[in-house]
């Protein structure tokens, strides 16, 4: 990848990868090539993961051409992973960047058993304020086994800690 470029200023997704590469983040599932695989802050669906590019970079378009095909394969791969896991129906994908200015891209299970009124409308039509909250512990199986099929899909690379080993209580 291009040296990390920091968006002015620093975002969220600058503080997670921090978080992620010194063990403190109890959300990674795994490192990736290009970057951390990690479960969402609101579990609104359960497996609702993100990619997180490291180093960070502004957006898609800051990346060369080869680091860009190798950031959407991983986000894809994660999506595979996801979805074999977890048993979703389909997976959806999102990259914004416009609330934090930073390249992250959102991959989504979608289940068959969602609300009726939510199944086929975008991920944000959720509330995600009333979602649950990230738990380590509920969702270490799920983490496990993600983490597994990544190995197997050949995406990832060793971590230096056990995700949240280092995290601050």
């Amino acid at each position: 990848m291009k040296n990390e470029t920091a968006a002015e200023p620093l975002t969220a997704i600058h503080t997670q990868v921090s978080a992620a590469r010194e063990g403190r983040d109890p959300r990674v599932i795994a490192r990736l090539f290009t970057g951390w695989a990690v479960f969402g802050e609101r579990q609104f669906v359960r497996g609702y993961a993100l990619l997180l590019p490291d180093p960070v970079v502004p957006d898609l378009n800051s990346l060369g051409a080869r680091e860009r095909i190798a950031f959407l394969s991983d986000m894809s791969r994660l999506g595979d992973a996801l979805l074999k896991v977890t048993g979703a129906a389909r997976i959806n994908y999102a990259i914004f960047g416009n609330q934090e200015p930073a390249l992250h891209a959102h991959v989504i299970p979608r289940y068959l058993d969602e609300p009726q009124a939510l199944r086929s409308a975008q991920p944000w039509a959720y509330d995600w304020t009333a979602a649950p909250a990230f738990d380590r512990a509920s969702c270490q199986e799920l983490a496990d086994g993600v983490l597994r099929e990544l190995t197997r899909l050949g995406v990832t690379k060793p971590m230096r800690f056990t995700p949240g080993a280092n995290a601050e209580d």
